[in-house]
């Protein structure tokens, strides 16, 4: 366990996600998903969590994992087409993970994946958050219209408003 993460954590704490994320920024993420998930039949989520604390900081949770943990606890898996994705970005990291489900991620796979979140690093390392989050987005939403066209009409599975923890 790094002091140096932990103190990092401790410091940049939830107030720092709100600064970054204000709520005419989170609308236009939410908007971004919608028209997303109007080219394809998938789900896309976007959460950013400011930092981490208690248990998850203390035992060194890495990014992926807490991941794991918020596309489980918001339940992204439970899809008709199990198709999907969560973005998730561990602020006081500056670490972007995507969980797929298994329907979209067999298509796209761990290098793809991969590919979208250093573009996003790169965005936010410049200070370009929501313009990351939102190429982030698009690049999901350009996966998915490839290997999940829309076929008529489709339910909206999950929310598409950004949660921020």
């Amino acid at each position: 366990m790094s002091l140096k993460r932990i103190a990092r954590h401790l410091v940049q704490h939830h107030w720092r996600a709100r600064q970054i994320f204000p709520q005419a920024v989170l609308d236009r993420i939410e908007q971004t998903i919608r028209q997303g998930e109007a080219t394809h039949s998938g789900q896309v989520r976007f959460v950013v969590e400011g930092a981490l604390d208690g248990r998850p900081l203390f035992r060194n949770q890495p990014a992926r994992e807490r991941a794991l943990d918020v596309f489980s606890h918001l339940r992204i898996w439970d899809t008709a087409h199990n198709n999907g994705v969560l973005i998730y970005l561990l602020l006081a990291d500056r670490d972007v993970e995507i969980i797929a489900d298994r329907g979209i991620d067999a298509k796209v796979g761990a290098a793809g994946w991969e590919s979208i979140c250093r573009a996003m690093e790169a965005e936010f390392a410049s200070g370009q958050f929501e313009r990351g989050v939102i190429a982030g987005i698009a690049a999901v939403s350009s996966e998915l219209a490839k290997h999940f066209p829309p076929q008529g009409p489709h339910a909206n599975e999950l929310p598409d408003a950004p949660v921020v923890m």
